[in-house]
């Protein structure tokens, strides 16, 4: 293949370099983002022997190429000048639709702090109760210290979310954080509580304690990366590393002073009456709502669109009682796994079932929604009516969060204080009527029709039978299993790049399905290429579209070239932040040299531990 001679025919057909925005490329496409997908030869880019499908995903238009995109990215890159195009055009790609592009945002701006932001809720929860029993007073040094702590990072809000901000848009970070610096700035705290009138050149300025917010800093970095680019463009290079940010300060301080605060601040107080007024028109109907919905929201990544409601109510009312109401949602799931384990009969599901339920009631429910639930689907309804009923319990308590925190045991801390007994109550309910019901109920599983000494694939075991030689593939995943077909993804599904299955992993470890060499490891973690010591090629990848998180949540324990073991741990990432940021995490187990062997055959079960049988290549 001449893969420069390929280069320049797809940069031609889809539009020259002056119609790329961005390409990137992942374990066997070229994902461009076009300017106009209109000048985009399709048709002619199809004929072409080397790809072998053309797709239109996401915003993308995606080149399936297989195992050599690689060779013609680079070619790519270096005939085309498009770091220049990039920054010439200077353009935004608005192809997905205004909520997507709004989960997307928040996503980004919260996500990297969530962490932090429930690590200090816990302990603002912990504190609490330390004080209900006499542990701590308020006026020990230990108790201020802990506070300081727990409150330190909730009080300087703007400064984290100016960070954020700034990486999500595409702006200076620092300059972001010198803007948000100045909105918490003691001076004009103490202008504001002294009731001091303060006007800029005239123009009253509306004063208000800034500490917490959250709206106002995210539209200032907003408007600030769009100014950026242009003053980047207007100074000259040898006075611009000073000269941009001095003109970003001296504009956006006095404006989001005038302007973004007030504006914000409303917006804020709006979404937060808006909320307190539907929660206190009926916050049993409120809670039944939110606790069947909440899992349905987190599934589709729109969760994140409500998120933010939590940090508003904290900053507005000093409490919050939307996370109140979704966390029996969360133990709802985790019972309704319990239920499966339970119930079931293969140990293989009763092993998955009772992991998942476990990491469930910590927190942790896409193990039990995406391993479990879901798969057997009478599971997930369940949980999701448990969890209204809990809801509506949890409204009716009048219990509150004081600080954030991802809903689960360890966070209870966090919700201590009027009604806690009774929300206590409706997490259990949830809970244990979701543990029950599915009990009761069941759901259909067709492995746990067969004994558990059965082979679960006879084609496979009839194979064995006749003396012929069969490579074996283990799962490197403990999960549920799926045909390719399955996959929501064509390329895959269409078995396009090879033949083989998938499975959804419980547990963020990736360990080696065969003993042989690492011939691939993709620099963002998200894939890796094996080769077995019989020559068998396979491709891991880990969730669909997965490349777009850029390597954030995955991590490679080997090198190319590295020879493994049968078993061996690999690699690490974090399915509760992949999922959580929107993206499937459903995991591509295929051979991609399947032509060179007489059959490649899948067992026909629904979930697998690591090291069973998923796949037995025949020579």
């Amino acid at each position: 293949m001449d893969y420069k001679q390929l280069a320049n025919k797809i940069l031609d057909l889809i539009g020259g370099e002056e119609n790329v925005y961005s390409v990137v490329h992942c374990t066997t496409r070229l994902r461009f983002k076009l300017i106009d997908k209109k000048q985009a030869n399709k048709q002619a880019l199809e004929s072409l022997p080397e790809i072998i499908q053309v797709m239109e995903v996401g915003g993308q238009f995606q080149l399936v190429i297989g195992s050599d995109v690689y060779e013609i990215y680079k070619e790519l890159m270096e005939t085309a000048d498009l770091d220049h195009v990039l920054k010439k055009n200077n353009l935004s790609i608005h192809k997905e639709g205004p909520l997507s592009k709004f989960i997307d945002i928040i996503s980004s701006v919260f996500s990297p702090m969530v962490g932090a932001l429930a690590g200090a809720g816990i302990l603002k929860g912990l504190l609490t109760i330390a004080l209900a029993i006499g542990l701590l007073s308020e006026e020990d040094g230990a108790y201020l210290v802990l506070y300081a702590a727990s409150d330190s990072l909730f009080y300087f809000l703007p400064l984290i979310l100016a960070f954020t901000s700034a990486k999500k848009f595409k702006a200076d970070p620092f300059v972001a954080v010198v803007i948000a610096g100045s909105l918490i700035y003691p001076d004009l705290i103490v202008a504001y509580e002294s009731e001091i009138k303060l006007d800029f050149f005239g123009i009253p300025i509306l004063l208000t304690n800034y500490s917490s917010s959250v709206i106002p800093i995210v539209l200032a970095v907003y408007s600030m990366s769009k100014i950026q680019p242009l003053l980047n463009k207007w100074s000259h290079a040898a006075i611009r590393p000073f000269f941009t940010p001095m003109v970003l300060i001296t504009i956006m301080v006095p404006f989001t002073l005038l302007v973004f605060g007030p504006v914000g601040n409303y917006v804020s107080d709006w979404l937060a009456y808006m909320y307190e007024w539907i929660y206190d028109g009926s916050e049993v109907l409120a809670g039944a709502f939110m606790g069947a919905l909440w899992q349905i929201l987190v599934i589709f990544g729109l969760h994140w669109g409500i998120a933010p409601i939590v940090t508003n109510n904290l900053s507005s009312f000093g409490y919050d009682t939307l996370a109140v109401i979704i966390t029996p949602a969360i133990f709802a799931q985790a019972g309704a796994a319990l239920g499966v384990w339970l119930k079931a009969k293969k140990k293989e599901v009763r092993s998955i079932a009772a992991s998942a339920s476990l990491a469930g009631i910590f927190g942790v429910t896409e193990p039990a929604i995406y391993g479990i639930n879901l798969r057997y689907k009478k599971p997930f309804i369940i949980g999701c009516v448990s969890g209204g009923i809990g809801g509506a319990l949890a409204g009716y308590s009048g219990a509150k969060s004081a600080g954030m925190s991802f809903p689960g045991l360890a966070s209870l801390p966090v919700f201590f204080g009027e009604g806690f007994g009774i929300f206590l109550i409706s997490i259990a309910i949830a809970f244990g009527v979701a543990a029950f019901l599915t009990y009761i109920i069941g759901f259909e599983a067709k492995e746990d029709k067969t004994d558990d000494n059965m082979k679960p694939n006879l084609t496979t075991l009839e194979y064995d039978n006749k003396g012929v030689n069969g490579i074996i593939l283990q799962s490197p995943f403990q999960g549920a299993l799926f045909p390719l077909s399955e996959v929501p993804d064509p390329v895959f599904a269409s078995e396009a790049i090879g033949k083989g299955v998938a499975i959804i992993p419980v547990e963020g470890l990736l360990y080696a399905p065969i003993s042989g060499v690492v011939s691939t490891v993709f620099p963002t973690g998200h894939a890796i290429g094996l080769r077995s010591d019989d020559g068998v090629e396979i491709l891991i990848h880990i969730g669909i579209d997965t490349v777009q998180l850029d390597g954030k949540y995955f991590e490679t324990l080997v090198e190319e070239g590295q020879q493994i073991g049968q078993g061996e741990l690999i690699g690490r990432f974090d399915i509760q932040e992949i999922t959580a940021s929107g993206f499937n995490i459903i995991t591509p187990v295929i051979v991609t040299n399947y032509l060179g062997y007489l059959d490649v055959l899948t067992v026909e079960v629904e979930n697998v531990a690591v090291g069973e049988r998923i796949v037995t290549v025949i020579k």
